[in-house]
């Protein structure tokens, strides 16, 4: 009914209450954003209160003059309204245009409304542009619009826009609230918050769902009646799940999770859902971000104490699961296993150095049932090498004081041996810094490898790489497979492709070396491509050169042109 009824729109209709009192009106409005932020009440509330005889002071409508009667009525002859969803075409355009030319009966202005306005065909909006540019002074138009982007340009150039906002979940809160205050019923805050939640940024969506809780539940609308009738789940399971992640629980958050499943929910809902719980306990990690948590005050207490529980690293490492989780959710077989190994892979990052709040290595922990294997000095206890490590030669110093079940990590010694690249970890350390750090030694300090190996292992080291890298670069794989390499002297390897483009391609000839320095355990060989000569091109034959070339070995066709006269072409 008036501008202080728009809910989230302040900047907006403060615009407009000024353009009205100072008399400055555009000839043409074009209200675009989402569904259901008040576009088309602000249209009527506009049309309304720039024809009302006796605005307030605050320039809204007074609802007792004539014009404010009609329109409350519905009884406007001022206002004319026109769905281009399903008025769309020229005649329609045409019908608006010969009305224009009508002067209001009462009051100053006559206003056209025109709702989702990028529905007209292409023929209506040139139709309508001639008017929109040069309309009578007492005509005003205003289009909405959910797609702005539809609109021609000649169309927004003439129009004064505005683009509404989403609503916030706070607002829509505010005003359920208010709406449940003035018709006398009882509502907890949080079952409020979930509705606006629910509603996504649309206040007409919102009032819906309240009015379907009010046949529902009657006066009393609560928490556990919403989230039974809107199908949503309790927040409650994700500060649980949560919860049992940081002590490690795996047991019972595969029970919680069947809990979730048996009571009907989708689990993919409940992936969307951890994601946005995570999400909130990761902006509670920093007073300047609380504020982007739209949730009630009671809940964002919750959300605060859970978040110093939790390390900033294992939120982020959480989050990254969770969303390839929901990514691969839709292509994975066994979809509830495929959330249960999402699940245990959060509770594994609590035991890892990812949820550690400093970067220090921690002492790897050897269960006490398996016996402690010496690991190589130099090498990161994260990895697990392909075969058993040696016993390291001590090292003089001060020995320090022996742990139980522990292996303190050494960095700054030699390794024993080439690192083997594991196929998995061991430990909470980082795999992949682990063996980046381990490989980047080895290169420093590699030792010199010269065994002497044979045509024949050349051979067949190579063929073996050929094999195994035609899964990563078929192309690659097929040039070098395509000729034998030739072993000239002990240590030169002569090989031929049929473009030097293969022979620059750096990441394959890196996989070519590491392969045949570890399977011919020899790293001072040399690598010498040639690039094979194309034999000359031959000039395409015509068909009296094939003649020629078939008469030369069959004589008889000689005598057969002749006898048959076949001359023609030939």
């Amino acid at each position: 009914m008036t501008f202080d009824t728009v809910v989230g729109q302040g900047s907006i209709t403060s615009t407009l209450k000024n353009a009205i009192r100072n008399n400055t009106l555009a000839q043409a409005f074009l209200f675009c954003g989402p569904r259901g932020v008040g576009k088309t009440t602000c249209a009527r509330i506009m049309a309304k209160t720039i024809n009302c005889l006796n605005p307030t002071e605050n320039m809204e409508a007074c609802n007792e003059c004539e014009s404010c009667r009609a329109f409350n009525n519905n009884a406007s002859f001022n206002i004319y309204e026109l769905d281009a969803a399903s008025n769309n075409s020229v005649e329609d355009i045409r019908s608006l245009v010969d009305q224009v030319r009508i002067p209001p009966q009462i009051g100053q202005y006559k206003v056209y409304i025109i709702d989702e306005v990028h529905m007209l065909s292409a023929s209506a909006f040139n139709a309508f542009l001639k008017t929109l540019e040069e309309p009578p002074a007492y005509a005003k138009f205003i289009l909405a619009t959910t797609e702005k982007h539809k609109i021609i340009p000649t169309i927004l150039s003439r129009c004064q826009i505005f683009d509404f906002k989403r609503i916030t979940v706070d607002d829509i809160a505010k005003h359920l609230a208010f709406v449940a205050r003035s018709e006398g019923v009882s509502a907890e805050p949080e079952a409020l918050n979930i509705i606006a939640q629910k509603a996504d940024g649309a206040l007409r969506d919102a009032l819906s769902i309240f009015d379907q809780m009010v046949s529902f539940s009657g006066k009393n609308i609560t928490y556990k009646a919403v989230i039974e009738n809107l199908n949503v789940l309790d927040y409650d399971y994700y500060f649980q799940i949560v919860d049992h992640i940081l002590q490690g629980h795996t047991s019972d958050i595969l029970l919680i999770l069947n809990d979730i499943i048996s009571k009907g929910f989708e689990p993919q809902h409940f992936v969307s859902g951890m994601g946005n719980h995570l999400r909130s306990l990761l902006v509670c990690k920093d007073a300047a971000t609380v504020q982007l948590l739209e949730v009630s005050e009671q809940l964002r207490q919750r959300y605060l104490a859970q978040s110093q529980a939790c390390p900033l690293p294992f939120l982020v490492k959480a989050l990254e699961i969770n969303n390839q989780c929901d990514i691969d959710y839709r292509a994975a077989n066994n979809k509830r296993l495929h959330l249960e190994i999402a699940l245990l892979k959060m509770c594994g990052l609590c035991t890892s150095a990812l949820a550690m709040p400093t970067a220090q290595a921690q002492p790897v922990q050897i269960p006490q049932n398996r016996p402690a294997q010496p690991i190589p000095s130099g090498v990161s206890t994260s990895s697990t090498t392909a075969q058993p490590a040696k016993t390291p030669e001590p090292v003089e110093g001060p020995k320090q004081q022996p742990q139980p079940s522990t292996t303190s990590v050494s960095t700054n010694s030699t390794p024993a041996q080439p690192v083997v690249r594991p196929r998995g970890t061991t430990s909470g350390i980082s795999i992949n810094n682990a063996l980046q750090q381990a490989e980047k030694k080895v290169e420093e300090k590699e030792e010199t490898w010269e065994s002497s190996f044979t045509q024949e292992q050349l051979t067949a080291s190579w063929a073996d790489f050929v094999n195994r890298y035609k899964n990563i670069s078929q192309s690659f794989a097929a040039a070098i497979g395509k000729y034998t390499p030739k072993l000239i002297g002990s240590s030169e390897i002569h090989f031929s492709v049929d473009n030097k483009l293969f022979e620059n391609d750096t990441e394959g000839m890196g996989a070519l070396k590491h392969h045949l320095k570890n399977s011919l355990h020899n790293n001072q060989f040399k690598l010498i491509a040639e690039v094979m000569e194309r034999p000359a091109e031959i000039e395409a034959y015509t068909d009296k050169d094939k003649f020629e070339k078939m008469a030369q070995e069959q004589p008889i066709l000689r005598m057969l042109q002749t006898e048959l006269k076949l001359e023609g072409d030939l």
